[in-house]
Order: C-alpha cells, then sequence, then structure tokens
C-alpha cells in the first residue's frame, strides 16, 4: 500500500442537490473543491452562510454523498480510505478511529448519564475491561469539570440540561478520544467567554498533538484563535 501523506484530501468535489417536488431539479451547492489537510493543521473554512460550509463537512463525513469526485482520509496503516467509495462498515471504522465531528448540537441519548454520554467512544474501545472502563469514566468526569458543568449533573441523562449544557457535553464527548481528523461545526457558538477559550485551548492542544482540524466558526477570534489557514468556500460555490 502507498504511503498518504496528508490526513485529508478532496479531489474535484462537487454537490448537488436534487429537488423531487420540483420535477427533479438539480440545486448545484459545491463545485470542483480540492484542499489537502495535514497533520497539525487547523483550517478555517471562510464565507457567508449559505456557500456550502456546512455541506462540505457533512461531505467529508459522509453523511451526504458527492455528486462527483474523491475524498480520501489517511488510514490507520498509513494509505488512505476514500469516503466516497467506503462501504458503511468501512465508514463506521473511520468515524470510530479516525474522523470525530463536533458540533454545538447533542444527539440525546435517553436515560444515558452524562458522564457515560461523554466516555461512550472511550466506553466503546474498553469492551469488558473493568480497569478501561473506570479510566474512561474519570476521563469524561475530568471533561465535564473543564467545561464547567456542575457536578450534580453528571450522573443525570442530557435530555432536560439547558442548551449551553448540552452543547458542552457534545463537546466533550468529541473531543474525549484522540482522532487524527476533527470537523468542527460551530463548536463555541452561543458559549459564554470562559467556555469559549476552553473550546479553543482543546482544538489547540488537539492540534499541538497532530491532529488536523477543520471547521466553520463565525465567531472571527475564535477562528483566528486556531486557523494555521483560512479557506473561502466561496470560490467553490457551483455558477451553473
Amino acid at each position: 500500500m502507498n504511503a498518504f501523506n496528508a490526513m485529508l484530501e478532496l479531489t474535484r468535489v462537487s454537490k448537488h442537490f436534487t429537488l423531487h417536488h420540483q420535477q427533479g431539479a438539480a440545486l448545484p451547492v459545491l463545485d470542483d473543491v480540492n484542499l489537502r489537510l495535514s497533520p497539525g493543521e487547523c483550517v478555517v473554512l471562510d464565507g457567508p452562510s449559505g456557500m456550502g460550509k456546512s455541506t462540505l463537512l457533512k461531505l467529508i463525513y459522509a453523511n451526504y454523498r458527492v455528486s462527483s469526485g474523491h475524498i480520501r482520509v489517511r488510514d490507520a496503516r498509513g494509505g488512505s480510505v476514500d469516503v466516497t467509495q467506503a462501504t458503511p462498515r468501512e465508514v463506521a471504522q473511520i468515524r470510530r478511529h479516525t474522523m470525530g465531528y463536533v458540533s454545538q448540537f447533542l444527539r440525546v441519548i435517553p436515560r444515558v448519564p452524562a458522564v457515560d454520554v461523554v466516555a461512550e467512544p472511550l466506553l466503546e474501545d474498553a469492551g469488558d475491561d473493568q480497569a478501561a472502563i473506570d479510566r474512561a469514566r474519570e476521563a469524561a468526569r475530568a471533561l465535564l469539570a473543564r467545561l464547567r458543568i456542575p457536578e450534580r449533573l453528571w450522573c443525570l441523562p442530557p435530555a432536560t440540561f439547558s442548551g449551553g449544557e448540552q452543547q458542552r457535553i457534545n463537546i466533550a464527548r468529541g473531543f474525549i478520544k484522540p482522532r487524527p481528523l476533527l470537523l468542527l461545526d460551530e463548536p463555541s457558538a452561543s458559549l459564554d467567554a470562559a467556555n469559549t477559550r476552553t473550546v479553543v485551548e482543546l482544538m489547540n492542544e488537539a492540534r499541538g498533538a497532530g491532529a488536523a482540524l477543520i471547521g466553520i466558526f463565525h465567531d472571527r477570534a475564535v477562528g483566528d484563535a486556531v486557523a494555521t489557514r483560512r479557506v473561502d468556500v466561496a470560490q467553490f460555490r457551483s455558477k451553473s
């Protein structure tokens, strides 16, 4: 297998949506995206709302299928997986071990305590190893404390938490397991200044450890605090 030096590489990626309620009309969004991301970089996606920034992250994460082009992610063996061609099992493995997605929204898991929601990525790897389970929960408690979630909430399901508390639960869950590639969709939106600083610290710590980050930040100061370079998504906006 040939070595793949980038962490992420997009080659001639395009995306249009088919409007079935309008006789199958095509809605072009992105055209001919070429982008390469190396370990230790943080690329901030710039551009006004509606330019396709979130769509681009969802294409990388394989939530959306590309209309054309290729998206290659480095795998654990130093080769690459093209997520546009990957099987559902391969995509699941990439998400579990390689590529994390951190946003401001929490998909609430009913009746699961907040500490286990955060610890879940590590608990998946722990299996029946009680020592590993204990370490996962301890790491979760440390992140919850760092993100200022009151200790009285740790044993409660987050479904009834405030929006800001749920957002911090999601951030903790996204950062608890080191992954080589992190996709960030407004992770600090609506947070207060102290928690925003903590999220910036978490992102820079991940990058300093060699992770590659790509994200959307409408708060210019947050983007400036983490960016190694910026990419204007408007250049990829389809003209057709």
